[in-house]
């Protein structure tokens, strides 16, 4: 087994941090870009560099669970195109927060996506983005299927491509396991895509994974509606309003179109549940949210001391 470390033109000291690793573990290997390539490029080269028959892409924040390694070589042994395992959220410090939704499915499952039934009940059992592949750190994939399927240079720059590329492998069958039991913990207060705000944060899912659903299935498609109903999961109308009145606190004005756009594109359904939802999100005057939760946070810390 080897450790591809991809270092992306950092400017701290991994670089001497990794070679104090390669001194007892002789199976890293180490390589350093000369300029940052993005997200997008950097992962596709990580697994163009690597020698293994699968590569489990993994970020520097996360760690892997005690007997993750083990179970995952065995499950590659079934010879599948893809493995997408569980995992749990937790804070800065990485204490367990909770374990991260993928599906409802409480049990591990194997489907082929390339059959529309296998497809259909895999997407109408996800509940949240990392079953689309958003998540990296929960993917596992043969190396001979993502090369054999180019880097999409339309979705490069979009912090998804990674997930074009693996939409784009569905046509010729794509093997997927889903693992239910939690592999890695994800460090979830050091999302790196935050520098611009929550509201950028926000809109690089919501616009991403539309434009993923329409262009690879089509915008009327089952399999649109599901990654539109996951959305909703991750980007609740209360969830929307809360971020539009920080941004209003905050005096950062030209945001909040940015954020209505937003809401109507995530309840975009016509259904009685999203009609609610933008008229409750609508008719909800600002100031009128900012007392209401003060008035709850007061309520908290008076209920706390007691």
């Amino acid at each position: 087994m080897e450790i591809v470390v991809l270092d992306g033109a950092s400017q701290d000291d991994t670089e001497l941090v990794v070679q104090s690793y390669q001194k007892r573990f002789p199976q890293i290997h180490y390589h350093r870009m000369p300029a940052r390539g993005g997200i997008d490029r950097d992962m596709a080269h990580s697994v163009e560099l690597a020698r293994g028959e699968y590569c489990w892409l993994f970020s520097a924040d996360d760690i892997m669970r005690p007997g993750a390694i083990d179970r995952i070589l065995n499950e590659i042994e079934s010879g599948l195109d893809l493995y997408v395992c569980g995992l749990n959220l937790c804070n800065f410090d990485m204490q367990i927060l909770r374990q991260h939704s993928i599906s409802d499915i409480n049990h591990d499952a194997e489907f082929d996506l390339g059959d529309i039934g296998d497809r259909l009940r895999y997407f109408r059992h996800a509940t949240t983005t990392t079953a689309f592949f958003s998540f990296m750190g929960s993917l596992i994939v043969k190396r001979s299927r993502w090369m054999a399927t180019p880097l999409n240079e339309a979705f490069v720059g979009s912090l998804w491509a990674h997930v074009a590329r693996i939409f784009e492998m569905i046509p010729k069958g794509l093997r997927v396991r889903y693992i239910s039991e939690p592999l890695l913990d994800k460090r979830s207060e050091n999302d790196s895509f935050m520098d611009k705000g929550i509201v950028h944060r926000c809109r690089i899912a919501v616009d991403g994974y539309h434009r993923l659903a329409e262009t690879f299935f089509g915008m009327d498609s089952e399999e649109a509606f599901h990654i539109r109903r996951v959305i909703r999961n991750e980007f609740p109308a209360l969830g929307l309003l809360s971020i539009k009145l920080q941004s209003w606190e905050q005096g950062k004005y030209d945001e909040l179109p940015v954020v209505d756009k937003m809401m109507r594109r995530v309840f975009q359904d016509r259904t009685l549940g999203n009609f609610v939802s933008r008229l409750v999100y609508e008719a909800t005057p600002l100031r009128v949210l900012r007392s209401v939760t003060c008035a709850y946070r007061s309520l908290k810390r008076i209920v706390g001391v007691r």
